[in-house]
């Protein structure tokens, strides 16, 4: 805590965040709590507003006597956690119900409307909206954890223990004679790619097979098309009449897959993404029209439609994704110094039939000096193309030639657009 005298303007400033604070939490715990009669619970919105302007108006008097004056607070602190256990325990007691969110939320009010006067208010403030975000997902964190198992949550808390406690551990530089392998560098990025994938592994697991074709295409892309584009396209080879429909959610799981690229990129090597915007900007705003035009056409019926995504959670995709990146880091390595620029297209022709983020994270981490940026794009690039035209390939083997022709036609529209910002961006 901080000691000082502060002017009665400020200290209504202070204030008037505690008593905001309160009223956030407050409507939330009084939405929840809104089909109860007046005086049928312990805290609403009125009460918590109250509590935070209570812990604001401590705080103040806190400041102005110095050690008392936080003994003082802490006490007042005690007092207040007391008389809402009381009132809580009385309502619980009544409803026949067990529950302390109620007695949390209260006494985070009068904290944060302490904290609002004696310390940063523009943290209390953040504080107290995630609060309120946190009570107001109630509902969907317990589905979430209903439908959430075993082996999923072991993977997610092994990999978060390894993060947490080993990424401070890994030496933050070189480790190798080609100067590739980066230990900590390539833990951090390999947990990148599994954080970005679980976004879309969990929309998938969770919107159930109802969510169609066009929600399994965009939450795909960010896991893995190539997997939405077999799935798909094996279903449009037993329902050829649908070729549209799931051809719409092939096509956008491409374009988010555009857009997954460009988040990578951005996150290692921020000064690529003006090469790269454009050309991966104008495929992707392709893709997204022609999956959106196609989506005019209504699946007749529910296809029982399941993407096979392994958990990126899961410790042993984790490692192999980390073993891939390093693998793809030393031979870029190794393919510049022997070949030069033409060593690193080769090597990103050859990944693009395979995999798209290792050489993108590998390219983008050279890019930053000893590759050049205008190669390193150019090969990132390269690895797009190919995985878009591979795809189209893997859709017309797997569901037939209806299914194919149009992917092909809309691959081609995707790399004509990518090739047309390419050459926008050669011109700046």
């Amino acid at each position: 805590m901080v000691f000082y005298c502060m002017d009665t303007f400020e200290l209504l400033q202070r204030l008037s965040v505690a008593l905001a604070i309160g009223l956030i939490i407050g409507l939330e715990r009084g939405w929840q709590s809104r089909e109860h009669p007046e005086g049928g619970r312990a805290a609403g919105l009125r009460t918590h507003a109250l509590c935070a302007l209570l812990g604001g108006v401590w705080g103040a008097i806190a400041q102005t006597k110095g050690v008392d004056g936080v003994l003082a607070l802490g006490l007042a602190f005690s007092a207040f956690s007391a008389a809402i256990i009381v009132f809580r325990y009385r309502e619980t007691a009544h409803e026949g119900t067990f529950g302390a969110t109620t007695v949390v939320a209260a006494m985070l009010a009068f904290t944060l409307g302490s904290f609002a006067v004696v310390g940063d208010v523009q943290a209390a403030a953040a504080a107290g909206v995630a609060v309120a975000g946190l009570l107001s997902l109630k509902r969907v964190l317990h589905d979430w954890l209903i439908r959430l198992s075993w082996d999923e949550l072991r993977s997610a808390l092994v990999l978060l223990a390894m993060t947490c406690v080993l990424l401070p551990l890994l030496p933050n530089h070189t480790v190798d004679p080609w100067s590739a392998i980066n230990p900590f560098e390539l833990w951090l990025m390999t947990i990148m790619i599994a954080a970005i994938s679980f976004v879309g592994y969990a929309a998938i697991k969770f919107a159930g097979i109802g969510a169609g074709a066009v929600i399994m295409g965009v939450a795909g892309g960010l896991t893995s098309s190539t997997a939405v584009t077999m799935t798909l396209s094996k279903l449009a080879g037993e329902h050829p009449g649908e070729n549209r429909a799931l051809g719409a959610g092939i096509v956008l799981s491409w374009a988010t897959m555009m857009m997954r690229v460009l988040l990578i990129v951005a996150f290692v090597n921020f000064a690529l993404v003006s090469k790269l915007v454009a050309p991966l900007g104008l495929a992707g705003a392709a893709l997204t029209g022609i999956g959106l035009y196609l989506t005019r056409k209504k699946p007749a019926g529910r296809f029982p439609a399941k993407v096979e995504l392994s958990n990126p959670f899961e410790f042993s995709t984790v490692l192999t994704f980390g073993a891939l990146l390093t693998l793809v880091a030393v031979m870029t390595k190794v393919a510049t110094a022997y070949a030069g620029n033409v060593g690193a297209y080769a090597l990103a022709a050859i990944s693009g039939f395979a995999d798209v983020d290792a050489i993108t994270l590998s390219m983008s981490r050279l890019g930053i000096g000893e590759l050049g940026a205008d190669v390193a794009a150019r090969a990132i690039l390269i690895v797009v193309t190919v995985n878009t035209f591979s795809k189209a390939c893997l859709g017309w083997m797997t569901g037939g030639f209806g299914i194919g022709r149009n992917l092909f036609a809309t691959a081609a529209a995707a790399i004509a657009a990518g090739l047309l910002g390419y050459f926008i961006t050669a011109q700046w």
